[in-house]
């Protein structure tokens, strides 16, 4: 391992705690996890064994901001590195794989959805890759805070591109999560790496605070230094509009970011405030991943976080630099109603279920296909718990994912006839097949590829690479729309109606999971002991002092989060006035669970057929527990 490039090509005189270790594994070519907190240097551990490993290193990154920032620093350095996303044009984009198929490229970084992508499955056969790092890897546990289903295929990935060694990178992992990721990608124990979550120059001061004087604590704490770089976390996008809108109106140079805008506007609101010319961001938890700004000195929870592990993340972007940084929380728990509202949305129907196994027992074919939006609309189950329900018929050998393939080929209009003059013989013929068998339109012409096929013996995946191929070139300009992915159907042998509510339980069993995370996490914002010294326990972390000094608890004593504003009883509300227009709008569509949700303020894929967010009493009882008007509806329809 070179201290010549440590030095040389990252600038840095040493390595932090637990890096070599991890380097030393990576170079090895042996699988391994690297459990660091926020800001300890995680991803030097695949830059800098990537200079020295022969072939391309694979990064995998949940979120487009995380790539770019990390894409910049390594560009910064004179590394080769690239990124491939939907914001590249099909230029840069052809250029990116052409890079990674040479061995031109160091460092290649993708969402973990590119792995579906065919045509970039074709692509990524013929690079060769020494190294896949999984960045945020505690997405792969379902006990994890933030589990994408997606991730738990990595494994499967993995074995099928033939890729020798992997890095697992998380900050908040604990002790069960780290297992699963352990045992998904068969690391061994002592390839496991954990550094430990204490930070001792992280002041952590609970400051529960009525809703109605919450605006006003806000501003004493920025006022006091107004251009100290701050993050302000919400739980909802239209309340960052707010507080940002308060904040500027007062002196504060301060912007909102969610993830409701353009991707062009968050990525510039972004740069801006790593260059220093916006001091305050108020977001919801969009902003942050991968974020390496050093000099944040604050982090404050205008809302409560959604977990202990979103709180942990979310105050490691305070003082990476290691001066002493302020992590605020104001909010009391005035609105976990609505924390725990996100939860229950994300919980499918029975009768959803039930459709989804349905359809895959009636298919005509030996597979069955589906485009996730429109099969989301049509089971009104949101697209993450629709993808997680497709994981789970996976696990349970009912599907097998095959591939996913782009319905819809085009190609703006070109001279055709010049392009099949370029082959002879049976490539020739082949060449005429497919632009014979294309409809041409005023600008695009559109690939038949069932009709090239019919009339042609040949394949899908010799007409992609032919098209491909022709882009490559510069000889036409490709274009592919609607994403269908394939699963073969294994077994038609269940009972569709007890496996979804078998499975119907086990979303349940999920809900009651997260749910009792928000409340764990009370209990420990609440706690009578150094919270510093709770918050490492959690993470499997024991530290050997009884009091931090830091914090808030050591310093003023135990916090109270409980709320002090009283409801009204639920009793006292009118039925008929609240639920009438939705009742009527619905139609056909119409159940108690939606009744529920409409109430709650919780949005399904149905509600924007049938335009409920726009009705008059949406949300209305968003500040009431779930399921205490679930009772109340189901009292009022039986």
């Amino acid at each position: 391992m070179s201290l010549k490039n440590l030095q040389g090509v990252f600038g840095f005189e040493g390595f932090k705690t637990g890096q070599e270790q991890v380097i030393k594994k990576v170079l090895a070519g042996k699988s391994c996890a690297a459990i660091f907190p926020t800001g300890s240097g995680k991803s030097l551990c695949y830059q800098l064994p990537a200079l020295q490993l022969p072939g391309l290193t694979l990064v995998v990154s949940p979120l487009l901001s995380l790539m770019k920032d990390q894409l910049d620093f390594l560009l910064s350095h004179n590394i080769s590195a690239a990124r491939l996303d939907s914001s590249l044009e099909r230029d840069e984009y052809n250029d990116v794989l052409q890079r990674a198929k040479s061995n031109q490229l160091k460092i290649l970084m993708i969402s973990v959805e590119r792995f579906k992508n065919e045509r970039f499955r074709a692509q990524l056969q013929r690079m060769n890759v020494s190294l896949m790092v999984i960045d945020e890897a505690h997405c792969i546990s379902e006990w994890g805070h933030n589990f994408r289903p997606d991730y738990l295929k990595l494994p499967h990935y993995q074995q099928e591109f033939a890729i020798p060694a992997v890095l697992l990178l998380t900050a908040t992992a604990t002790k069960q999560v780290v297992e699963d990721m352990q045992t998904k990608f068969a690391i061994a124990l002592e390839n496991v790496i954990i550094t430990g979550f204490y930070r001792d120059n992280l002041f952590l001061q609970m400051q529960p605070t009525p809703v109605e004087n919450r605006q006003q604590a806000l501003f004493e704490t920025l006022f006091k230094k107004p251009d100290l770089p701050s993050i302000v976390y919400v739980t909802l996008q239209k309340t960052a509009y707010e507080i940002a809108e308060c904040l500027r109106n007062k002196g504060i140079n301060a912007q909102h970011y969610h993830a409701g805008m353009k991707m062009q506007e968050r990525e510039f609101i972004q740069n801006q405030f790593m260059q220093g010319q916006i001091n305050c961001i108020v977001a919801t938890i969009a902003f942050g991943m991968g974020i390496d700004k050093k000099d944040v000195r604050r982090v404050i929870h205008y809302d409560l976080p959604k977990s202990i592990e979103n709180y942990s993340q979310e105050i490691g972007r305070s003082g990476r630099d290691g001066r002493k940084s302020l992590c605020q929380i104001l909010a009391n728990s005035d609105n976990i109603t609505v924390q725990e509202n996100f939860v229950y949305g994300d919980t499918p129907d029975f009768k959803g279920i039930k459709l989804l196994l349905e359809q895959i027992q009636n298919s005509q074919e030996p597979f069955w296909e589906t485009k996730i939006i429109t099969l989301s609309n049509e089971l009104n189950i949101k697209v993450l718990p629709l993808k997680t329900l497709l994981v789970y018929l996976e696990m349970r050998e009912i599907i097998k994912p095959k591939f996913t393939y782009f319905e819809e080929y085009s190609f703006k209009n070109c001279d055709t006839d010049a392009l099949i003059n370029r082959f002879q013989a049976e490539r020739k013929e082949f060449i005429a097949a497919i632009f014979n068998n294309c409809v041409k339109k005023k600008m695009w012409t559109y690939v038949d590829i069932q009709a090239i096929m019919d009339n042609y013996a040949t394949d899908r995946a010799r007409i992609i690479v032919a098209l491909e191929y022709f882009e490559q070139q510069g000889l036409l300009e490709l274009q592919a729309k609607q994403s269908v992915e394939r699963f073969d159907i294994v077994t038609r042998e269940f009972d569709a109606s007890q496996l979804a509510k078998e499975l119907f339980n086990v979303f349940l069993k999920k809900e009651q999971t997260e749910v009792q995370r928000i409340h764990n996490m009370i209990a420990l914002f609440e706690s009578d002991t150094c919270l510093s010294k709770e918050l490492a326990h959690y993470f499997g972390e024991e530290l050997d002092f009884e009091k931090c000094g830091h914090c808030s608890h050591c310093l003023t004593g135990q916090a109270n989060f409980k709320s002090l504003n009283e409801l009204a009883e639920i009793e006292t509300h009118n039925f008929e006035q609240l639920t009438a227009e939705f009742i009527h709008a619905t139609g056909d569509a119409f159940s108690a669970n939606n009744l529920v949700k409409y109430l709650c303020g919780i949005s399904t894929p149905i509600f924007r057929k049938y335009k409920v967010r726009a009705l008059p009493y949406f949300a209305y009882l968003e500040k009431y527990p779930y399921a205490q008007v679930k009772t109340w509806v189901l009292s009022h329809l039986n």
